[in-house]
C-alpha cells in the first residue's frame, strides 16, 4: 500500500492541491469511571469484527450499547452491538464517507461525507438518513457540542469549520482556520473547539460564543487527531508525520509535552476517567497506550492492518479501532487493577480477567439503544 498518497485521500473540487482528507470519530464519553480502582493494565483485544470496505472514523453512543463505524469504500456506516459484537445494521450515506459523531443524546448520528460535501444526519431509532446538510470543500472531522445544539465540521478543501444548527440541520457560520483542517474536538463545558490543521502544523482554538479563532497552536507536522481530558485541561494531538503526540495546556494554549509513539499516529481517544490516552497507529499497526499522569507509554496494543480511527466506551471499558486495510474493527477490553485485584469492567460478552488475580466481573446491562432527549454529562471528541 503506498501509504503517503492514501493518507493524503482524493483531490476535492475547485482546483485546490489534494488535502488531507483523515476524518476521525468524535465521541461523547461519559465519565464514569470504577471508584477506587487504579489505572489500566494489561489491555488486550479480545474481538475482531467485520465491518464494511476501508473503514474510517468510529463512535461510541453515550450509553455505550452500540458502535458506528465509517466505511469509505463502500459509502456505508456498520451498526456494531457492544453486547454481542456483531454487526446489526448498514446504513448507506453519501460519498466517502470518513467521520462520525453521535449526539449527546444518542439520538442522532452525524457523518462527513467527503466528496459530496455533506453530512448526513442518522436517527438512531431507525438507523435511517433522515437528513442532509451541504456544508463545504471536502468535509472530515465532526464532533457534537455537550448539549447537543450545535455540530461542528473540518472542511479539508476550503480551510474552515461549519457550525450547523442541530434544530434545523443548516450551516449557520462557517470559520477561517488552518491549511487543511483535519480533526476537532469540543471542550466539556462546549466553550471551545480545536481544529487541527494538517498542512500547517498547528492547532486552531475557537471560542463557539462568537465562532472566532481566538488562538492558534503549532504542534508537529501532519497535525491529525485530536481529544480533550474530561476535565478539560489538556489537548492531545496526534502528529502523523513526526510520530508525536503533542501536549496542550488549555489555560495557555501552549504545547507543555511531547510524546513519541507508534509509526503514523492518527487516530487518538481519553479514557472518560482521564487516566489513559489511546492513539491509533497505522504503519505500525498497534495502538500506544499513553499515562495521562507522566505523559508516557505504558503499553503497545497489536491491532489490525492500517489502525486508523478509535474511541472508548462511556465506561472506560472497551475501546474499538479501525483497521482500514483489514475492513474490521479491533475490540480492546480495559483491565483496572489495584494491587492483586483486578476488574473487568466488561460487558457479559468478550469479558476476562487477568490470569493470575483475584477478578471481579461487574458487568453492564445490556441495552437495546439510546434514549431520546437522555444529555449525557461530561462529553468530549476525538
Amino acid at each position: 500500500m503506498n501509504w503517503l498518497s492514501d493518507f493524503r485521500g482524493p483531490r476535492v473540487a475547485g482546483g485546490r492541491a489534494a488535502r488531507l482528507v483523515l476524518g476521525a470519530a468524535a465521541v461523547s464519553a461519559t465519565v464514569l469511571g470504577v471508584a477506587g480502582v487504579g489505572n489500566a493494565a494489561a489491555d488486550t483485544v479480545i474481538d475482531t469484527i467485520a465491518v464494511g470496505d476501508s473503514p474510517n472514523g468510529v463512535a461510541v453512543s453515550p450509553f455505550g450499547s452500540r458502535a458506528y463505524v465509517v466505511n469509505r469504500g463502500d459509502n456505508s456506516v456498520s451498526v456494531i452491538s457492544r453486547f454481542t459484537n456483531t454487526v446489526g445494521d448498514t446504513i448507506a450515506v453519501g460519498d466517502f464517507p470518513v467521520g462520525v459523531a453521535v449526539s449527546p443524546s444518542g439520538s442522532r448520528v452525524y457523518v462527513t461525507n467527503q466528496v459530496d460535501g455533506t453530512v448526513s444526519v442518522i436517527s438512531t431509532f431507525t438507523n435511517t438518513v433522515i437528513d442532509v446538510v451541504t456544508v463545504g470543500i471536502g468535509p472530515s472531522g465532526v464532533a457534537a457540542s455537550p448539549d447537543g445544539s450545535r455540530v461542528y465540521v473540518t472542511n479539508s478543501g476550503d480551510d474552515t469549520v461549519s457550525v450547523i444548527d442541530t434544530v434545523t440541520n443548516t450551516e449557520v457560520d462557517a470559520v477561517t482556520v488552518g491549511d487543511a483542517p483535519n480533526v476537532l474536538a469540543v471542550s466539556p463545558d462546549g466553550s471551545r473547539v480545536y481544529a487541527s490543521n494538517a498542512f500547517d502544523g498547528t492547532v486552531s482554538v475557537i471560542e463557539t460564543v462568537g465562532n472566532t479563532v481566538i488562538d492558534t497552536v503549532t504542534v508537529g507536522a501532519g497535525a491529525f487527531g485530536v481529544a480533550v481530558t474530561p476535565d478539560g485541561s489538556r489537548v492531545y494531538v496526534t502528529n502523523a508525520f513526526d510520530d508525536t503526540v503533542s501536549v496542550i495546556a488549555t489555560a495557555t494554549n501552549m504545547v507543555v509535552d511531547t510524546v513519541t509513539v507508534g509509526d503514523l499516529p492518527q487516530g487518538v481517544t481519553v479514557a472518560p476517567e482521564g487516566f489513559r490516552v489511546y492513539v491509533a497507529n497505522g504503519i505500525d499497526e498497534t495502538v500506544s497506550v499513553v499515562e495521562t499522569s507522566g505523559n508516557t507509554v505504558v503499553e503497545t496494543i497489536p491491532v489490525g492492518s492500517d489502525a486508523f480511527g478509535v474511541a472508548a466506551s462511556p465506561d472506560g471499558s472497551r475501546v474499538y479501532v479501525t483497521n482500514r486495510s483489514d475492513d474490521t474493527v479491533s475490540v480492546i477490553a480495559v483491565h483496572k487493577c489495584l494491587g492483586s485485584l483486578c476488574i473487568d469492567t466488561g460487558s457479559l460478552v468478550g469479558g476476562g480477567s487477568l490470569v493470575g488475580a483475584r477478578s471481579l466481573g461487574s458487568g453492564s446491562l445490556a441495552s437495546g439503544g439510546s434514549l431520546a432527549g437522555v444529555t449525557s454529562t461530561g462529553s468530549s471528541t476525538s
